[in-house]
């Protein structure tokens, strides 16, 4: 079972979604209308993951990702959104964000998504990854930024591998593989997984293949 924060300004929408997650034996702790309120009930109700709108009134969801991860740690933002503009998806990854699907999204994916972000992992529809991966097709070679082990590590994962997976595949284990990821969040100043993976790809440290996979 699942602790899950909602945050969306549409009510319909909130509802639905709490009545298919309540039905699928999650727990919803609590509802926010806007992205302020998504901050002050994070604070008190402690969600595994917070499945985040980004254009809601008083503050929007991308700033309020910001303050959840930067004051909460161990909670998880997963963004929600008719957005597929490519900058509002870096500013939600670059805030922190674990994870970024539109609205079109079946609950059987979200709900997975909601999951996998729980346990840490990162996901990013198809759409997504496409788009991300269009703008790095000119980006300059970073090579020799990471060791050869991190971009092993960054590859597994990008494939579609957990943290757990790629320790396994690499014959290394997870605690090796999360000690790898926070050097390799230093090097690439990055915030999140998602993030560090999305700036790799941009740099060509590696490839980001959408076709075999809808995860990274």
């Amino acid at each position: 079972m699942i602790r899950i924060l909602l945050a969306d300004d549409h009510s319909l929408l909130r509802e639905g979604l709490k009545k298919s997650f309540e039905s699928a034996g999650d727990q919803v702790v609590g509802e926010a209308s806007n992205g302020e309120e998504a901050v002050t009930l994070a604070r008190a109700l402690q969600p595994q993951v917070v499945l985040m709108d980004l254009s809601m009134p008083v503050m929007d969801g991308i700033e309020a990702t910001r303050r959840i991860r930067h004051e909460l740690p161990n909670v998880r933002v997963a963004v929600l959104t008719m957005h597929d503009d490519i900058d509002k998806t870096r500013d939600a990854i670059s805030a922190g964000a674990s994870a970024y699907l539109s609205k079109g999204t079946s609950f059987t994916e979200v709900r997975d998504t909601v999951l996998r972000v729980a346990e840490g992992d990162t996901v990013l529809s198809p759409a997504v990854a496409g788009a991300m991966l269009t703008t790095a097709q000119q980006a300059p070679n970073h090579q020799d930024l990471l060791s050869d082990r991190q971009v092993e590590i960054l590859q597994s994962i990008a494939d579609g591998m957990s943290t757990k997976q790629a320790g396994r595949y690499l014959g290394i284990t997870t605690k090796t593989v999360h000690n790898h990821l926070n050097a390799i969040y230093r090097k690439l100043d990055a915030q999140s997984l998602t993030h560090a993976v999305l700036s790799a790809v941009r740099m060509g440290i590696i490839n980001l293949d959408t076709a075999e996979s809808e995860t990274v």
